[in-house]
């Protein structure tokens, strides 16, 4: 294994994106900067000192791979914008082709469209309630053959001594389960690792993700997080539902599958991303309604995250994805249970129903629980701190393949061996009545007819154990085992958060949030006179888990909605928007959200839905990349090639522009194309010349680019003879004529709410003139946004 050593450098070079693959980050800023100050789809020469963290190897690296530029690239500073994410296209590109095929079509084309697009949310929401459903039912029957074996030994071993073999079984079982998952994440597709929700969040705001929807992530996603709940990990099944939906989404659309190279011809209109993405946002929300029987909650989650993309239609569409994907699931789960037709799980996690009286809240018990929000914001900044380090950790020494399946197995070892020493301890032995729901009791050394109350939180799946503390009646848990509980498991799920494995982290947030809030009710009760009338202990577990989850995820709208609909009961919407506000706002003082900070680890250029509040004395001229690389309308191919082949920049879109008057005079604005398009043209070869001399055998259509779409092959892999780089080629008919434009002396929030609200990738900055003087891009904004927080922090560690 080569000597790996760290080197914290200071750099002040242009971070510019690129095609996937293409990138060539500086290694402790030693590239020479030839190409002077240009930009690229997602840079920006808004140059501040950055604090850049680099592997360096042990490696002799040659004069011509240098040249090359491909050095393995860890981006895990989060100052750092990573050069292997791109922007999504989602400006409608109306270019010649475009408009000459919508003029074509006729009234009943455009609603056979339409109905199109109602028959793929469809196809959504039933796949994606299938895969649930087979999540669900491999992890049950896996589990309880796994529980039930671990058991029967305990119970062995408890009468006649030995109950180390029991303790080595377990963590034999688990860590062998968990290896086989973290192995097929860590060698075979490591962006399916986690649940995926940072990544389709970054996907709803206009990155591309390099693998995220592909088909490959989806079978190793579902595999995967099987093996974690069933290895007994603290972590859940829900959250990765929503990335899975999500990669369904994104091949039922296209209507093929580049990875298994088969086309079925049908829905080509939808290849690209403006429709791709609004996909993915019903396959993001069925994700959610299947997890947790939430239709509305999903719509808001996916709409929450695309805010700015809003219409009446797509949110109808993706409520009908929501619930086809719950009511699949249901109904599959009816037959699965031998009650067809009895449609009452709507979700893989069934909160219960919280509709008694006694579970009633009061106006005085308000006030605790926006306290209960306040503990969660602080228990959830700490889960934050506290995973944000391990990362960083993980990053720098845990980046092997080998080492971190060796990681995993050893936290499913340690949580077994965890579990079983407070089950062992424990000394809480509950009557086991003939109404109780406990499916797997352990007796251990307790009386006959009696359990041990600790089995119940950690000889279960984490899903049960939340219903458990959510409805057993009041004393079937005592404060001790509650708080032992909450304590062991918040830091098993803070170290689990991060594995090579698929997990999720909202079923171990509401396990923590329920153990602890359920501690708060018997507390309440205890200490005050009439607390046991009001100060029902389920109520107040509710409470916790939601205060706990807003406090790791901040979410807000949406979360509040997920809540209100697995609980069954609006009643208590008002607490649960109070506390999770409150969690949110707490939190953040401290800290950004779980999923904020791991999209800042990989050096995301996530834009937020407003512009800095102190952003307002800023223009488009002070952020803007400049000066630009430009194509002329009609363009030498040689020079196109040489732009596009420029590893240094790779720049993905290209102001079009004409000279007006004499060829020293600057050029005027005619249009803009992307570096797919030339791609696409170079690869055809439409060149003036071949076009005059009637070698071509057709006209170009938009068919050829969105049979390209979505792997548009690499500029190395265009083949341009020396007499074709002599050639012409006339991008009037293929670039966007009217592509949006902001004056140089634009604020900053309009140029930001412009750029966001559209879903730009490029906005080209202009004089009075029309002359092109600078272009705004996603990483130009998100740069601003990192370098006007970072600045001062940076200049301290560089003096």
């Amino acid at each position: 294994m080569a000597n790996i050593t760290k080197k914290v450098s200071w750099s002040s070079r242009p971070d510019e994106s690129g095609a996937i693959g293409e990138g060539t980050p500086l290694l402790n800023g030693s590239e020479q900067q030839r190409h002077g100050r240009q930009t690229s789809e997602g840079g920006s020469l808004f140059q501040i000192g950055r604090l850049s963290t680099v592997d360096l190897e042990e490696e002799i690296v040659s004069d011509e791979d240098s040249v090359r530029g491909r050095p393995k690239e860890i981006p895990h500073n989060e100052k750092l914008l990573s050069l292997k994410f791109e922007s999504l296209d989602y400006d409608n590109i109306e270019n010649q082709l475009f408009l000459e095929e919508e003029r074509r079509m006729s009234h009943m084309s455009f609603r056979c469209l339409e109905i199109s697009r109602w028959v793929v949310c469809g196809l959504i929401g039933f796949l994606t309630g299938l895969i649930a459903c087979f999540i669900d039912i491999v992890v049950e029957q896996l589990a309880g053959i796994k529980y039930q074996v671990v058991k029967e030994n305990i119970e062995k071993f408890t009468e006649v001594g030995g109950l180390s073999i029991s303790l080595l079984l377990w963590a034999a079982l688990n860590s062998a389960i968990v290896m086989l998952g973290a192995i097929i994440v860590a060698f075979f597709e490591p962006i399916a690792a986690g649940s995926g929700i940072p990544q389709i969040k970054c996907y709803l705001n206009g990155v591309k993700i390099p693998r995220v929807v592909r088909l490959k992530t989806l079978v190793v996603k579902v595999c995967g997080v099987i093996c974690s709940v069933v290895g007994g990990l603290a972590v859940g099944k829900e959250g990765p539902m929503i990335h899975s939906g999500a990669v369904v989404a994104a091949g039922v659309s296209q209507g093929r599958s580049t990875s298994l190279k088969r086309d079925f011809k049908i829905f080509e209109y939808f290849r690209r991303d403006t429709e791709k993405r609004d996909f993915v946002s019903a396959g993001a929300a069925a994700g959610v309604s299947a997890a947790f029987g939430a239709p509305v909650g999903g719509v808001l989650f996916s709409l929450e995250e695309g805010a700015s993309f809003w219409n009446q239609m797509l949110t109808w569409r993706i409520f009908f994805a929501s619930m086809i994907s719950t009511f699949t699931l249901n109904f599959f789960l009816s037959i699965y249970h031998n009650n067809p037709g009895d449609l009452s799980n709507p979700g893989l996690i069934n909160f219960g129903r919280f509709q008694t009286d006694s579970e009633a809240y009061y106006l005085y018990e308000i006030p605790l629980f926006i306290a209960m929000g306040a503990i969660g914001g602080l228990l959830g900044a700490l889960f934050n701190i506290l995973n944000y380090w391990l990362t960083i950790f993980r990053i720098r020494y845990v980046h092997r393949p080998c080492l971190q399946v060796m990681e995993a197995m050893l936290v499913a070892a340690v949580t077994a061996t965890v579990s079983f020493t407070m089950i062992y301890f424990s000394n809480d032995c509950q009557p086991l009545s003939p109404d109780n729901t406990e499916e797997y009791p352990l007796q251990l050394f307790c009386a006959d007819g009696e359990y041990n109350a600790m089995a119940t939180a950690f000889f279960n799946t984490p899903e049960r154990s939340v219903r458990s503390l959510f409805h057993n009646q009041p004393g079937s848990y005592n404060p001790l085992t509650l708080g032992l509980f909450t304590l062991t498991y918040f830091f098993l799920a803070c170290w689990t958060y991060g594995l090579a494995v698929s997990a999720g982290v909202f079923i171990p947030s509401l396990l923590i949030g329920a153990a602890w809030g359920r501690l708060f009710g018997i507390l309440l009760a205890a200490i005050t006179t009439t607390g046991s009338i009001w100060a029902v202990p389920g109520k107040y577990a509710l409470i916790g888990a939601a205060a706990q989850l807003g406090g790791i995820v901040r979410m807000t709208l949406s979360l509040t909605v997920i809540v209100v609909e697995a609980t069954g009961n609006v009643t208590y919407g008002l607490p649960i928007m109070l506390v999770l506000m409150t969690a949110k706002i707490v939190g953040d003082y401290f800290v950004e959200g779980l999923y904020d900070i791991h999209i800042k680890l990989q050096s995301v250029p996530f834009l937020h839905w407003e512009a800095p509040a102190t952003s307002h004395w800023l223009t488009a001229r002070e952020v803007m990349s400049s000066p630009v690389t430009c194509l002329n309308r009609i363009e030498k191919v040689g020079t196109i090639v040489d732009t596009l082949s420029n590893t240094s920049t790779n720049h993905n879109g290209f102001p079009v522009v004409v000279q007006v008057s004499g060829i020293d005079e600057p050029a005027r604005l005619c249009g803009l194309i992307l570096r797919s398009q030339l791609i696409v043209l170079l690869k055809h070869k439409v060149f003036v010349e071949l076009a005059r001399s009637r070698l071509t055998h057709r006209k170009l259509q938009l068919k050829d680019f969105r049979d390209a779409y979505p792997r548009f092959p690499p500029i190395q892999s265009i083949h341009v003879s020396q007499d074709e780089r002599e050639c012409m080629m006339d991008l009037t008919e293929f670039m966007n004529p009217t592509p949006y434009t902001v004056p140089q002396e634009t604020s900053l929030p309009r140029v930001f709410k412009l750029f966001r609200a559209l879903g730009l990738r490029h906005l080209v900055v202009v004089d009075d003139e029309n002359n092109v003087i600078g272009l705004v891009t996603r990483k130009d904004l998100a740069r601003y946004h990192m370098g006007k927080h970072g600045l001062e922090e940076l200049q301290l560690a560089q003096t």
